[in-house]
């Protein structure tokens, strides 16, 4: 046989539809509103999914919303009434600034400090770039 032969036959026996799913999903918060605070019932689950420290990512969240919150137990308490859209959208962009390679795609990575400045390792293709501090 030769090869287009070959390449047209493993063409024919490749499934028509590819199933696209990832084995990493978008994380969600889990938040309602009481009053004038939003309380987010699983950050900690989160950080922990997404191998981060937990003072990073709610760092992060308090800088994004512009508020004070805190921790209060395993759930985190946000002053101000935020829905769960926007709750998610700042998530997302944590995600794709502080977890998620450039390069690969890949969730697979861990921060590195050299010299004072953090770095973040992807731990499938080996990258590494600089990630800015959350101010």
């Amino acid at each position: 046989m030769d090869y287009d032969a070959l390449l047209k036959r493993v063409k024919e026996n490749l499934p028509k539809k590819v199933d696209g799913s990832e084995r990493f999903k978008m994380p969600t918060a889990d938040s309602f509103i009481e009053g004038n605070r939003t309380m987010v019932n699983n950050l900690s689950t989160i950080a922990n999914y997404l191998n981060r420290d937990i003072s990073h990512l709610l760092k992060f969240m308090l800088k994004e919303l512009a508020t004070s919150g805190c921790m209060e137990g395993n759930r985190v308490v946000f002053t101000g009434k935020f829905p769960k859209r926007i709750l998610d959208e700042k998530l997302a962009s944590y995600v794709n600034t502080y977890v998620v390679c450039k390069e690969c795609r890949s969730p697979d990575t861990k921060f590195e400090t050299h010299e004072r400045v953090q770095i973040m390792r992807c731990m499938a293709c080996q990258a590494k770039r600089p990630v800015p501090k959350v101010k």
